[in-house]
């Protein structure tokens, strides 16, 4: 075993999933591997002691709206830095009242995965970053176990930008106004990066993307190749649900073990 191959079965190991993902040959049009695993895959590991590499939250200053002097251009043809100061200022739906800073993305801007997510919670209002705490460390093994990493061949985002939350501060999935709201910025976000696999992470996210009734479970989506801008797209778990149910852990690897499928025959 190389020594690449060695460090996937580690992480494999920490995230309590299993076997490691070989490459097969590309799978036909219109079908779809199998994510029936031919070997036993141990219980799921506790995550309740995971130590999290990370520095102290502080609290930084809000994001405050960028004064400009020149015509604004649309969305859809802003470039990167255009998109970002946009995201920063944005006030088209009530979330921005309530956010400490917008969360725009982050990662290899001409990546080939592309991991999105529902929206900020809490430790990413304050640090501007998607998937941050046990979900962003469960997460961050999961791409290693893929051979990816944070910032390398990977970008992860968003569904809407601003942290959602309710009346007693919680956090919520967002609203079909504000998902409306925010998704021209994920739109723009895909057009520039060009993934090759698109992995959505929970129902938002799924059901954003695919133009679905909110109502639409998991479960139904996943283990299919759905296509989102003649693209491969896969549905996942998101890492905060597996986090609480951790038996699904199984059904989370067979899913990203379909989409390294999907990937392997379009590359």
């Amino acid at each position: 075993m190389t020594g690449s191959a060695e460090r996937r079965a580690v992480f494999l190991r920490e995230i309590g999933v299993g076997p490691v993902w070989q490459r097969r040959a590309a799978v036909p049009p219109q079908q779809h591997p199998s994510t029936e695993f031919a070997v036993e895959v141990s219980q799921p590991a506790a995550f309740d002691d995971m130590p999290i590499d990370m520095p102290p939250l502080a609290l930084p200053e809000m994001d405050k709206p960028v004064a400009r002097d020149v015509a604004v251009p649309e969305v859809s043809s802003m470039d990167w830095g255009q998109l970002q100061s946009a995201v920063a200022a944005c006030t088209k739906c009530g979330l921005c009242t309530g956010r400490t800073r917008t969360v725009f993305g982050v990662g290899d801007e001409k990546a080939k995965w592309l991991f999105v997510g529902e929206g900020p919670g809490r430790n990413e209002d304050l640090r501007g970053e998607p998937f941050v705490g046990q979900a962003g460390k469960l997460l961050d093994n999961m791409l290693l176990a893929m051979g990816l990493k944070r910032g390398e061949n990977a970008y992860i985002a968003n569904i809407v930008k601003c942290r959602p939350t309710d009346e007693t501060g919680r956090d919520r999935a967002p609203t079909a106004v504000e998902t409306a709201a925010c998704m021209p910025y994920l739109e723009r976000q895909i057009a520039l990066i060009q993934p090759t696999v698109i992995v959505a992470l929970g129902k938002t996210a799924a059901i954003s993307l695919l133009g679905l009734d909110a109502e639409t479970p998991v479960s139904k989506l996943r283990g299919t190749v759905h296509r989102y801008a003649d693209r491969p797209l896969v549905v996942t778990y998101h890492p905060a649900y597996l986090l609480r149910n951790m038996a699904d852990k199984k059904k989370a690897w067979a899913d990203i073990c379909l989409a390294m499928t999907a990937y392997a025959g379009v590359r």
